[in-house]
């Protein structure tokens, strides 16, 4: 048996009964806390906590976090980290007044980023990926999402799910897989949308269903992109092979998708930089969570979906990177909290639960991760010193995280 003990902890924060899937509105500024505390890890897994004074004398490894925080580790439940290259020539467009629209009109967008990942063989797909993995990793990371999207095609869709199931099999990180091949329609389908969705509904969901490469389907609903109908079509589909949807909604338009992803028991409804109260309404008695990206946001220049709204309204609400290559080029959640704190006015407890038990069951995870709870997984952040959680999306160009543990080992 390997144990590791974390003594003098400042304040152990995030502790959950194990029943607690999800936080919501007023509830998520209260972050259960034990100050002076130590934590015991035993192979991989929490085993016990309590008061310093009550710690073991004895473990395999022993940890001093005297003026340091320890926490759940961030879950990140939705990037696009596997793809190819870069676009920074679009951001140089963006600087110079383009908008995301009228670079994608121009070729650039999804489907740059496509014409490049089927260029590029899965091996390189999979170095590059595998150190942007590590370096999430490295801002307290343990938990991620990864999609499909960039291959728009049988082979390229195929060839980023093999990498996505490599990059599952090799890291000790936890990782969810979905397939996005509904992200943009390919030039050859331009004017062909039927034959693109037949493609992915008769060709590729059933192969990918087949071969257990994903946990979840995902479309961009989104004006000159996948219509409210389109997307209905794609998530039943996905339902007949037991894939529960999570969904790219409301980023530029609202399209009443959020009343149809609903209804389709979507585990998440992500971007939401726009809201309407119907949505809210609509999402109030159901089991789907939003989700914010706030990285997106700051890039695109676009506005932050409404925190206040959605809390202040009863609801959950998470956090992720929506690490892209386009339209949010950071895996860093530290960064994602900051803003949410600067342009969201959300707490720093609030921005915790959405990063860590809120982050674990937008992706399904929460029975294993994000929260301190005896039983779950010992993945896990402590801090460098700190005068208060505050501190860390305070110190918004700083990574205040000093040792990341995962299953118990760091």
């Amino acid at each position: 048996m390997n144990s590791i003990l974390i003594r003098n902890i400042k304040s152990l924060v995030g502790i959950r009964e194990a029943n607690v899937r999800l936080v919501r509105g007023a509830e998520m500024k209260t972050l259960p806390a034990m100050e002076h505390a130590f934590l015991l890890i035993e192979d991989g897994i929490i085993k016990s906590f309590g008061k310093n004074e009550d710690a073991p004398e004895r473990a395999d490894e022993i940890i001093d976090a005297t003026g340091k925080f320890v926490l759940p580790a961030w879950c990140d439940s939705h990037t696009h980290i596997v793809y190819a290259g870069s676009r920074e020539n679009e951001f140089a467009d963006k600087i110079n007044g383009l908008t995301y629209e009228e670079i994608a009109a121009r070729g650039g967008g999804i489907l740059n980023s496509a014409k490049r990942l089927n260029e590029t063989s899965e091996e390189e797909l999979f170095e590059s990926a595998w150190q942007r993995l590590d370096e999430m990793k490295n801002f307290g990371t343990c938990a991620v999402e990864i999609k499909s999207g960039y291959g728009l095609s049988y082979e390229g869709e195929m060839k980023m799910l093999r990498v996505i199931r490599k990059l599952k099999e090799k890291s000790a990180l936890t990782i969810k897989a979905t397939f996005l091949g509904a992200h943009a329609y390919p030039k050859q389908f331009k004017s062909n949308h039927q034959g693109y969705l037949k493609l992915l509904l008769e060709e590729l969901l059933p192969k990918i269903a087949d071969e257990n490469l994903v946990d979840f389907i995902d479309v961009f609903c989104e004006t000159n992109y996948f219509s409210v109908e389109e997307t209905k079509r794609i998530l039943e589909a996905g339902a007949k092979f037991g894939l529960r949807p999570k969904v790219h909604v409301n980023q530029f338009n609202i399209l009443g998708a959020v009343k149809m992803c609903v209804e389709q028991n979507a585990l998440s409804v992500d971007h939401l930089e726009l809201i309407s109260d119907e949505d809210v309404a609509v999402l109030k008695n159901s089991e789907t969570i939003p989700v914010a990206l706030p990285g997106c946001s700051l890039f695109l220049k676009i506005p932050y979906t409404p925190a206040r709204k959605i809390i202040d309204s009863g609801l959950p609400l998470a956090l992720a990177t929506d690490c892209n290559p386009g339209s949010a080029p950071s895996g860093n959640m530290n960064l994602v909290n900051s803003l949410a704190c600067i342009n969201m006015n959300m707490t720093a407890e609030e921005v915790i639960n959405a990063s860590t038990i809120n982050g674990a069951y937008a992706m399904e995870v929460e029975k294993e991760l994000g929260s301190i709870t005896i039983g779950k997984k010992a993945n896990l952040v402590i801090t460098k010193l700190a005068s208060s959680l505050t501190m860390l999306p305070y110190s918004f160009g700083s990574n205040l995280v000093e040792r990341v543990i995962v299953n118990g080992n760091s």
